[in-house]
C-alpha cells in the first residue's frame, strides 16, 4: 500500500482530488486531536462500517502514527478499496500541517 504524506494529502485536495481521509482512531483519541472533515470510524467497528465508504473513491486511512492506518487499509485493499496510508498518522499532520492540532 501507498503512503501519502499530510502535505501530499493536502496537495491532492488543493488541486481537486476526490478524497476520503478515513481516521480510525479510538473516540477518546478523537477528543483529543482531529482532522476536519474526516470520516471516523474506529479500527474495531471497520468490517462492519466499510459500506460506509465509497469505493469508487480513494480511501485515505488515519490513525495516530500510521501503524493501526496501514492494518486497515491492508483489509480495505483486500477488499477492492483503493487506498492510501496518511504516514505518521495525526501526529505527522499536527507537525507538518496544523500545529493547533493537540499533539498526544
Amino acid at each position: 500500500m501507498e503512503e501519502l504524506s499530510p502535505a501530499a494529502f493536502v496537495a491532492r485536495r488543493a488541486r481537486g482530488d476526490d478524497l476520503t481521509l478515513l481516521d480510525v482512531r479510538e473516540p477518546w483519541e478523537l477528543a483529543i486531536a482531529r482532522v476536519d472533515g474526516a470520516l471516523h470510524i474506529p479500527m474495531a467497528e471497520i468490517p462492519g462500517r466499510s459500506a460506509e465508504l465509497d469505493p469508487a473513491k480513494p480511501v485515505v486511512v488515519m490513525c495516530h502514527s500510521g501503524i493501526r492506518s496501514a492494518r486497515v487499509g491492508h483489509y480495505l485493499e483486500s477488499r477492492g478499496f483503493a487506498v492510501l496510508n496518511l504516514a505518521g498518522g495525526i501526529d505527522a499532520w499536527s507537525q507538518v500541517i496544523d500545529s493547533t492540532v493537540r499533539r498526544y
